[in-house]
């Protein structure tokens, strides 16, 4: 790819910021199929979505929650900070994406 191009692209996901899209990429596997997410960053290297949203604390820190025993552990499936349930992205490199969907509106 032309600097020019490329330069000109990353103009083009710039302005969708904060926007839920689609990028197909030009490698195999499961990227095939797409990544949707909301954008939340792009530089002429690569383009960073949030794949996946975290749940929001349960409770304030260093408070028990009403928990027996006043134990600081996390709750699992109550909304509690869990550590398998931390939301994720994923960085897609610039010059690997075939196909950038979007919005028109």
């Amino acid at each position: 790819m032309s600097n020019t191009y490329t330069g000109n692209f990353v103009e083009h996901l710039q302005n969708f910021v904060g926007e839920t899209v689609t990028i197909y990429c030009t490698c195999g596997g499961q990227s095939g199929c797409g990544f949707t997410g909301v954008i939340l960053f792009v530089n002429p290297c690569y383009c960073r979505l949030v794949t996946s949203i975290g749940p929001a604390p349960g409770c304030a820190l260093g408070s028990s929650c009403g928990r027996p025993g006043g134990s600081n552990a996390p709750l699992a499936g109550r909304g509690g900070s869990w550590p398998g349930c931390v939301g994720s992205a994923c960085d897609i490199p610039i010059d690997k994406i075939a196909c950038f969907v979007h919005n028109t509106v």
